[in-house]
């Protein structure tokens, strides 16, 4: 079941747009190249919100992690295309437009610009509603795909466009 509207258009993120971070505490590994970010963690790109306890930013080998400055010569001096990841772990949810996915875990794949939720993962979009063991999206693509496992099959509850158009009158 494809829950995306294909009648409207949805907002774009551009993957080369600042990423701005704030959280409680910043602990940075420059050795593992990666960054935790602890305490009310919230990103923002654009349109999409990370929110978590704690989100660790990944970057890639061979490039050195900046730890986000408020300088923008900063920002652009590393370059837009070295974060691999973000890991987000903790009452995790991810927005963009009336796109939201919630879970306990979620990672955010920079190139391939894919999130994979688990833990009570759900799947929203305006009106229906996913559930599911995990949560894929594929932000390039405007599709997503949830799946169950055994003992906990996949839910929704999905309005039809028509529906949707009756209940605006």
């Amino acid at each position: 079941i494809n829950v995306y509207s294909q009648a409207k258009q949805k907002p774009k993120v551009e993957r080369d747009q600042p990423i701005q971070i704030v959280s409680d505490r910043l602990d940075a590994y420059n050795e593992k190249r990666m960054v935790v970010f602890s305490g009310n963690a919230v990103a923002t790109q654009g349109e999409r919100t990370i929110r978590a306890d704690a989100l660790t930013l990944y970057y890639k080998e061979g490039k050195k992690p900046a730890v986000p400055s408020a300088t923008p010569s900063n920002a652009e001096s590393e370059g837009p295309g070295e974060l691999e990841r973000v890991e987000a772990k903790g009452h995790v949810t991810i927005s963009e437009g009336d796109r939201i996915v919630t879970g306990e875990e979620g990672i955010y794949e920079q190139d391939t610009q894919k999130i994979t939720m688990t833990g009570n993962a759900i799947l929203r979009e305006g009106a229906n509603i996913i559930r599911g063991d995990k949560v894929v999206v594929f932000l390039n693509e405007n599709r997503g795909m949830v799946e169950g496992t055994g003992n906990k099959r996949v839910s929704a509850t999905i309005y039809p466009e028509e529906q949707k158009d009756k209940k605006k009158r």
